[in-house]
């Protein structure tokens, strides 16, 4: 049916990212005059399978339109440039050694000169920031709600934030973490943010939580005006507990996740524009980008993304041309908790984006590296305190099953033991060679019952790795216990 659908005599073609790859051959054999690419954000890595096959169309014209064409690095604005015209930034390589900053080790540490990236764009880049733009836009009220952790989760995102603690104070001793500490180490960080909003997105099992009674109250308040709410959050089981309540107050609703099929969406929106009974449009960061929903006046964030470019994509969704009413943002901020002192960390990425397209910084600092960089905001994020010794923290994909989270936990612990007792029969092996050392050895670890007069051995093994052990036991037999 596609195939038909190019070739027919249609002024305009109108496609999606996810068929250009299968169709790249009908599509350049159209020969279209102008190319239009909508959120042109996709494109910004250039070596995805997407972009690579976006640039394959040659037209004489094309635009191209995104409201982030920076999120984390200069590469994305090169790969979006790179279609509009593949010779105005030069060869990346050369580029990329014109205004990254480098230490002795090659790390990319920051950028310079970015006021002159500016000037070479000016004549392809028509910049509309939403302060240009504020007279035609309406009002827009941004309110920051901080709400309390139950003892429950207060517990729980101590418990987390001290492995974080631990490993920064690794960090800070020997200015090195392996792969599996940086992902003990994320892992703990997410662990935090994701209990920030619910015990329930760490088991699925306990609710200690605030937000989503207080949620539930804004919107009892709001709905009677007849108005209409957009809800967001990272974590799919938050706004499946979000569902839950909705539900069980009889609510009209949409819902959109991940694993809504993207065929099924286009009925999501039309019902939540033109039904006038459902009044909540309820999704994850899958809803972030692409959306248009203007029909609501009302944003409700559960949880604050790290990346503010994010946060600015889940509100564009209804503060954006077309809307008519004035728009509130509420963001959910939990007491005493990392999200807080997320308001006030990570501005880089911001930096790069306005020093670059705006009149902002023409330098832009990363720290040492990007690592260094971001152990450093974990620091002021986490408040770390000093910690005298360094112990193993449990590491796995957040938002999944407990037990894939314990399996990993268990072997960690298990070759951390397995290395303990390999390092104790190796000197074994050495002592048995003198016998004045075997003799000491032995009385050193035979061991009387006083009371049975049996003897037992004692293997010397570290407080830590003794803790390490018995953790894993403890894992162990509540894993044979929960299956």
């Amino acid at each position: 049916n596609r195939q038909s659908q190019y070739v027919s005599d249609s002024f305009y073609k109108i496609t999606n990212y996810n068929v250009v790859g299968a169709d790249i051959e009908a599509i350049r054999k159209m020969q279209p005059d102008l190319v239009i690419l909508d959120e042109a954000q996709r494109i910004k890595n250039w070596q995805t399978k997407t972009a690579k096959e976006i640039k394959k169309i040659e037209s004489t014209y094309a635009l191209v339109l995104t409201g982030t064409p920076i999120e984390n690095k200069l590469e994305e604005l090169y790969s979006i440039i790179q279609f509009i015209d593949p010779f105005k930034l030069g060869p990346l390589y050369k580029f990329l050694e014109e205004h990254q900053i480098r230490d002795e080790f090659g790390k990319v540490i920051g950028y310079r000169k970015l006021n002159d990236i500016k000037k070479l764009l000016s004549d392809i880049i028509i910049r509309r920031t939403k302060a240009k733009v504020l007279s035609q836009l309406p009002g827009r009220i941004d309110k920051n709600l901080f709400v309390p952790l139950t003892e429950k989760q207060a517990e729980v995102h101590t418990e987390h934030a001290d492995k974080v603690a631990r490993l920064v104070n690794k960090w800070k001793r020997f200015s090195f973490l392996d792969e599996i500490d940086r992902q003990r180490l994320l892992i703990a960080l997410n662990c935090m943010r994701m209990v920030s909003d619910s015990t329930y997105i760490l088991d699925q099992e306990t609710r200690h939580d605030t937000k989503i009674a207080e949620s539930m109250s804004i919107l009892e308040d709001f709905l009677i005006s007849g108005e209409k709410v957009v809800i967001f959050s990272q974590w799919e089981r938050m706004t499946r507990l979000i569902k839950i309540e909705l539900e069980s107050r009889g609510l009209n609703f949409a819902y959109l996740h991940g694993g809504i099929p993207s065929h099924k969406r286009k009925d999501l929106l039309d019902n939540f524009h033109n039904d006038p009974e459902c009044k909540i449009f309820l999704s994850t960061d899958a809803g972030s980008v692409g959306l248009n929903l203007q029909c609501a006046s009302l944003i409700i964030n559960l949880d604050i993304p790290w990346n503010p470019a994010v946060l600015e994509q889940r509100i564009g969704r209804i503060h954006r041309h077309g809307q008519k009413r004035n728009i509130n943002v509420i963001n959910f901020i939990s007491q005493d908790s990392i999200e807080q002192r997320m308001l006030e960390i990570l501005k880089f990425k911001s930096s790069l984006f306005s020093g670059v397209l705006d009149d902002g910084e023409d330098q832009i600092f990363m720290g040492e590296n990007k690592f260094k960089r971001f152990m450093s905001s974990v620091e002021k994020i986490t408040s770390v305190p000093s910690v005298g010794q360094t112990a193993s923290t449990d590491a796995k994909e957040p938002d999944t099953a407990k037990e894939a989270m314990m399996d990993i936990n268990k072997k960690i612990q298990t070759a951390d033991l397995f290395s303990a007792a390999g390092n104790f029969f190796n000197q074994l092996t050495s002592t048995l060679s003198d016998e004045q050392k075997t003799k000491k050895l032995i009385s050193s670890l035979v061991e009387i019952d006083q009371e049975s007069g049996k003897k037992f051995l004692k293997v010397p093994i570290e407080n830590e790795q003794i803790n390490q052990a018995a953790d894993f036991l403890s894992n162990l037999l509540s894993s044979l216990k929960n299956s």
